[in-house]
C-alpha cells in the first residue's frame, strides 16, 4: 500500500489516496488548499485507522458499499471507493488497518 499525494489545477489542488499494491484506490480525501493540510489529513487517517468506531459503513443508492473514516471530532478524513459486496469493503478496511500506519507517501 502507498499514499499518493496529488496536486491538480483545481482551486483546492491537493488531495490524497491510499492505494493497494495493485493500484486500486481504497480511500481518498477531499481537496485541500495547502499541501500541509493534505499531509495532516494523511496523518489523521494513520491516527484513526486502527479504531473500529471511526469507520462509518454505508450503502449507496445503487446498492454498492463504501465507508467513511472519521477523526475523533467526527469529521470525515477519507471516503472509500465503491465495493460490490460487504466482504470486499471489509477486506479494504482490514488492509487500511494493517498497512496505513507505516505507508510511504508518493507525491504526484
Amino acid at each position: 500500500m502507498k499514499v499518493l499525494l496529488r496536486k491538480s489545477q483545481a482551486k483546492e489542488p491537493f488531495s490524497f489516496a491510499f492505494v493497494n499494491d495493485k493500484g486500486k484506490t481504497l480511500l481518498k480525501s477531499e481537496n485541500y488548499k495547502a499541501k500541509k493540510s493534505a499531509r495532516n489529513g494523511i496523518a489523521s487517517v494513520q491516527n484513526n485507522c486502527q479504531n473500529e468506531q471511526r469507520y462509518e459503513l454505508k450503502e449507496s443508492k445503487n446498492g454498492k458499499f463504501f465507508f467513511n473514516l472519521k477523526a475523533a471530532n467526527g469529521q470525515i478524513v477519507g471516503t472509500s471507493t465503491m465495493f460490490a459486496s460487504t466482504s470486499e469493503r471489509s477486506a479494504a478496511i482490514t488492509l487500511i488497518k494493517d498497512q496505513a500506519v507505516d505507508v510511504q507517501i508518493q507525491e504526484t
